[in-house]
């Protein structure tokens, strides 16, 4: 028993030293990114892929500025959920956020900024890729 114990033993150590010392290791293998095509294509734009920050940022692209209140009713979302993704999109610089008071209230309000709208524009050139490629055109 002890035997086999050691075998295992010896085995699993051979196993992890050959994967790990491998030159050709396939973890080491890294395929080269796309730079073109429909390969490229699916290669989404993660920050802005996720769904309530894709509908903040595409709210944004149709409507000057808007409120935090304003996107919260919009996006029927959360006061928490809001803040969290607004907050990702402000510090990527997508969306800028200012800060101000209508009388003693206090108003914030996003706009989306030239790099976030660049950002949308290769992301909706991504997803018409991926589409055409999926309808086999």
């Amino acid at each position: 028993m002890a035997r086999q114990n050691a075998l295992a033993k010896d085995r699993s150590k051979t196993k992890a030293g050959a994967r790990a010392d491998a030159p050709d290791s396939s973890r080491d293998q890294r395929r080269p990114r796309p730079t073109e095509g429909p390969a490229r294509a699916a290669e989404l734009e993660r920050l802005i892929h996720e769904r309530v920050r894709l509908a903040i940022v595409s709210a944004l692209a149709v409507n000057d500025s808007l409120t935090f209140n304003d996107l919260k009713q919009l996006l029927n979302t959360t006061d928490g959920n809001l803040s969290v993704h607004a907050r990702k999109l402000e510090e990527a610089q997508y969306v800028v956020c200012t800060k101000s008071f209508e009388g003693r209230t206090p108003k914030t309000e996003y706009r989306l900024t030239a790099a976030g709208r660049r950002a949308l524009e290769r992301y909706l050139g991504h997803m018409e890729s991926v589409i055409r490629a999926a309808r086999g055109g």
